[in-house]
């Protein structure tokens, strides 16, 4: 069985995922690792372009594009890299990010070293080198509290559920990691499944994490694994929420999704009105400051998109013509 196999997902940034490919040229064991591209029916090209750059490059040795017939997002379209390329290890890795020198190798090492970790991360940085902060608490309907008030007195009362976590220089074991780089062993894919394709992007990464640790795996973040991850490259959510401004809908099912699977629809409904007892808080000082609002435009409707059936299959929505 093939020892590691990368999954790159691309839709329409195919010269980032060339640049994710080439990251790994040095990286990988051609005689026992692999690289597949899943081209999210991008229709615009991207698949024949990696496949002329895998050429040109001279990686068609470890690397290859798979064309999967429709958009199912994030999960899907690493669900279906898993199944082309089965392995001892998966490591899924961002159309907008690029490994640095050592760092596939350090997982490895990571991973060997310790059995009990399902999931290993590697420590997410900018191109100067700058970490991003990618290891998190889980959401709970306390910690959109936190989120929406944006208020420092609140976020230290509360501070047990605020769900950032620290940069760390030391190996440990967060509650759930950024899946914009992230190593999985093949025995907890057995174990848990594949990844929930009823999200399409977004609250993705939480969701496996917690049922890794549920099965009884550990989430180990290393950081001697350093990865360059250009945020916003691959998606707009980050840059829209950054901005204030209206995220797509497919971030709000995700998180309605999400909440209900964990909590409860009741959960989900007690979780937005926390929210929105935040975002009084917010409200109130925005009001006497003559501060810009928090929040994004259209959040207090936005969440509760699909709250009356938030386990509804992605399919669905997508055959009804939403917009995702």
């Amino acid at each position: 069985m093939t020892r590691l196999a990368v999954v790159i997902v691309n839709y329409r940034t195919p010269a980032l995922a060339v640049e994710a490919l080439a990251s790994l040229a040095t990286e990988l064991d051609p005689a026992r690792d692999r690289a597949v591209v899943v081209d999210n029916d991008s229709g615009d090209g991207s698949a024949e372009h990696l496949e002329r750059e895998i050429e040109n490059r001279g990686f068609q040795a470890w690397a290859r594009v798979v064309r999967s017939p429709e958009n199912g997002g994030f999960s899907a379209g690493n669900n279906v890299g898993m199944r082309a390329e089965p392995a001892s290890f998966h490591l899924l890795l961002n159309s907008d990010a690029h490994v640095r020198p050592g760092a596939v190798a350090e997982l490895l090492r990571a991973a060997e070293a310790h059995p009990e970790a399902g999931i290993v991360s590697p420590r997410l940085e900018w191109p100067d080198g700058t970490p991003q902060v990618s290891c998190f608490r889980d959401r709970s309907p306390i910690s959109e509290v936190i989120e929406a008030a944006g208020t420092s007195v609140v976020t230290r009362l509360l501070g047990r559920w605020d769900v950032p976590l620290p940069v760390s220089d030391v190996p440990f074991e967060p509650p759930w990691t950024s899946f914009a780089c992230v190593l999985l062993r093949r025995e907890l894919v057995e174990a848990v499944g594949e990844m929930d394709d009823g999200y399409f992007m977004y609250f993705d990464d939480i969701d496996y994490c917690r049922r890794a640790r549920a099965a009884g795996y550990a989430v180990l973040h290393w950081p001697a694994a350093r990865v360059v991850h250009l945020r916003g490259g691959s998606s707009p959510v980050k840059t829209e929420r950054a901005a204030r401004r209206r995220p797509p809908p497919y971030y709000y099912e995700a998180r309605a999704r999400y909440f209900a699977k964990f909590y409860g629809r009741a959960g989900l409904v007690a979780t937005n009105l926390l929210w929105g007892l935040g975002r009084t808080i917010s409200g109130l000082r925005e009001s006497v400051g003559h501060k810009q609002a928090h929040t994004c435009e259209g959040e207090e409707r936005d969440i509760w998109l699909r709250w009356r059936d938030p386990l509804r299959p992605l399919a669905l929505a997508l055959d009804e013509g939403k917009e995702v």
